[in-house]
């Protein structure tokens, strides 16, 4: 996040972005008086890329990009497009409904409403990068398809041999999800079989190899997670509790210096920041925040987990705040936010990649 008193006095335009997956609609807004300056909606190819530029040299040389899902969303081509002709982009959240002016919907009016909400704002978020951080989010993004889909074919396994022919049951009965994929993977049909044992028996093998190939692809996945973050961040992987798979989550949320303004920022992005929830006699009260970055409050409670069971200062102070009277789970929800503190306190001071 960049900190700025006003963005007016720094910029004479703001063009906000409204981005789809075959076009974007964008709005040139006077930065002083808030009036539209020009409107256009082109496709989402370099040709209409140029014409945006064309808006941006017509409405005014200072000027800023206030666009919707720069990172991995619809105007990461255009934010990449803009970044290589050093023009300046400004990150924005889509729209809740209750927000947008009496209903009112529509491409230009969502331009519009962009470039006017990054006048409002004092917190203007930047762009994730590309390069490394990019890498890992679509590594990151294959692992996740990979592992998915194999644990859906190990469970449609495990419910075909719950309801397969006795012989067949007896075969696989009692062993464990890896010998039993290994068993079914290697079945073959025999034609004496009447022809609900042969279709079970071909599909069960079908699904076995789906999910020993699917295994195979997310440790190849992870293989270049681990090799990324190795160059990139190796400090990472010396924390306890931080394997490869929680580095790249953390890195992907953080992506690089500077980019959000404090470890109190951090800690809201990940959904481990406590809402206050007082209200008149009741005081003190908080409530569990469950916005942000879900991937990311996954991996920090991925190592709270780990550090009650294997850091001995994690299991002093769930010993300490245990005899104040904290439940167990209140105990991780304290720990997760010091997790937060000390990775974007090590995350900015750490060294970093050019």
């Amino acid at each position: 996040m960049t900190s700025l008193t006003d963005l007016r006095e720094v910029v004479d335009v703001v063009i906000g972005v409204d981005t789809h997956v075959l076009t974007h609609s964008a709005a040139a807004i006077d930065a002083r008086t808030g009036g539209v300056l020009g409107e256009v909606t082109v496709e989402a190819t370099a040709e209409g890329y140029a014409r945006l530029i064309e808006l941006a040299d017509s409405a005014g040389m200072l000027r800023v990009w206030a666009i919707e899902g720069t990172g991995g969303g619809h105007g990461a081509g255009l934010t990449r497009y803009l970044e290589r002709r050093q023009e300046v982009v400004v990150e924005l959240d889509r729209p809740e409904r209750a927000r947008r002016r009496n209903g009112a919907k529509s491409d230009p009016l969502d331009a519009i409403r962009a470039a006017r909400e990054a006048l409002a704002r004092t917190r203007l978020g930047t762009p994730r990068a590309a390069g490394d951080r990019q890498a890992l989010s679509v590594l990151m993004a294959a692992r996740r398809s990979a592992v998915a889909a194999g644990t859906d074919a190990q469970r449609q396994v495990f419910s075909l041999v719950i309801a397969a022919p006795e012989p067949l049951r007896a075969r696989l009965r009692g062993q464990k999800p890896p010998q039993m994929l290994t068993t079914a993977a290697a079945l073959r049909v025999h034609a004496s079989w009447d022809r609900e044992t042969i279709a079970t028996v071909t599909v069960l093998r079908s699904l076995a190899r789906r999910a020993r190939a699917l295994a195979d692809e997310a440790a190849i996945h992870e293989k270049a997670i681990l090799a990324i973050v190795r160059s990139w961040r190796p400090d990472l992987l010396d924390q306890p509790g931080i394997g490869p798979i929680v580095a790249a989550t953390v890195l992907c949320a953080w992506s690089h210096p500077g980019r959000i303004h404090s470890e109190a920022a951090f800690a809201m992005l990940a959904g481990v920041a406590p809402i206050p929830a007082t209200s008149g006699r009741v005081t003190n009260r908080h409530r569990l925040n469950r916005y942000g970055d879900r991937q990311l409050n996954r991996a920090l409670h991925t190592i709270a987990l780990s550090r009650l069971r294997y850091d001995d200062r994690s299991r002093q102070y769930a010993q300490r705040r245990t005899s104040e009277g904290k439940t167990p789970r209140e105990i991780r929800r304290c720990l997760k936010r010091y997790i937060a503190r000390d990775l974007y306190r090590l995350l900015e001071a750490g060294p970093t990649t050019p």
